[in-house]
């Protein structure tokens, strides 16, 4: 029921062509991209850079004493990585939620 509600609402924005519950349709691919700010100084900008590369995240800016990082993948991935950069100075978090899309040559 709140699937439906949700396409509904979703099928009312422009510019949407379609929504389709991918979770009905079979194999499909899901990422999500997040925009991640983290202010420090020092050791704490060395670790975030570290925890940054581990995780493939891309520094997309950068100041003296902040960075903000992209980092694009499944939604734990993004949790996790949130998560380790709790302690070294977390600021904002931007998400765009899950974008999906079938598996193989079958359209949505």
């Amino acid at each position: 029921m709140i699937i439906e509600q949700i396409k509904a609402q979703l099928g009312r924005l422009v510019p949407v062509h379609k929504v389709a519950d991918l979770t009905l349709e079979g194999a499909h691919v899901e990422r999500e991209l997040a925009l991640v700010k983290v202010v420090g100084k020092g050791e704490k900008r060395v670790e975030s850079l570290r925890i940054a590369d581990i995780f493939r995240a891309r520094a997309v800016d950068s100041s003296n004493n902040s960075f903000v990082f992209e980092i694009v993948g499944a939604a734990s991935k993004i949790d996790a990585f949130i998560e380790l950069m709790q302690p070294l100075g977390l600021s904002e978090v931007s998400r765009t939620g899950a974008a999906a899309i079938s598996r193989g040559n079958k359209p949505i």
